[in-house]
């Protein structure tokens, strides 16, 4: 019998909509099959920072016990699904910043060739999920992995309308997530590790 495909499901989140995503895909991907890692990237903002804002400190608190992703889970994973809060219409840098540390398995091939995804959150309808999500790809580009979206390859993405990954506007807190986009999420965990499944199966018949 073959191994579960190993997913590794690493985002940050300030509040909290980021990480409810996060459980979403890797429940997902779990129902899927696959061997599920949730890890937060560590926090690089001040503790005043984060004592400033209640929702802020409360999450923060309330998440410690999550593990703190570390390049060895990159390695060890079959499929990456990274989330972010978008920030200025761009990745956070506490996600950007664990990006930036992967260089040495980057220069070893040892990121090629994985599934990669992404999910994300705003705090407007129109602020930058879109944009986002494509400026996380352009890493995923550079390590020569395979881009997996959702696409419109499921009825629940003409619900939502997110083809390049489950997105939410949670208008500082306001709005929580609705069950269209956690279905999504999920969704999105099923089909990364679908395909990693279908990669992974590939490669050994090659190699048997």
């Amino acid at each position: 019998m073959s191994e579960p495909v190993k997913v590794a499901v690493v985002y940050y989140s300030s509040t909290g909509s980021t990480h409810a995503l996060a459980e979403a895909v890797a429940e997902g991907a779990e129902k899927a099959g696959a061997e599920v890692r949730l890890l937060r990237v560590a926090e690089l903002a001040p503790a005043e920072a984060i004592a400033s804002n209640e929702a802020w400190q409360k999450h923060h608190e309330a998440t410690q016990d999550v593990p703190v992703a570390t390049p060895a889970d990159m390695e060890w994973a079959d499929a990456v699904v990274f989330g972010t809060p978008t920030r200025f219409g761009n990745v956070a840098s506490q996600l950007k910043q664990f990006l930036d540390t992967l260089g040495g398995l980057w220069a070893q091939g040892k990121l090629a060739d994985k599934v990669y995804s992404g999910f994300v959150s705003t705090a407007t309808p129109h602020g930058g999920r879109e944009s986002t999500l494509l400026a996380l790809y352009n890493s995923v580009h550079h390590f020569g992995g395979v881009l997996v979206t959702p696409g419109y390859t499921d009825p629940i993405q003409f619900a939502t309308g997110t083809p390049y990954g489950p997105s939410h506007h949670d208008a500082q807190g306001a709005i929580p997530i609705s069950d269209e986009t956690r279905e999504s999420a999920r969704y999105t965990g099923r089909r990364v590790t679908q395909v990693a499944a279908r990669l992974k199966a590939g490669r050994a018949a090659l190699d048997a």
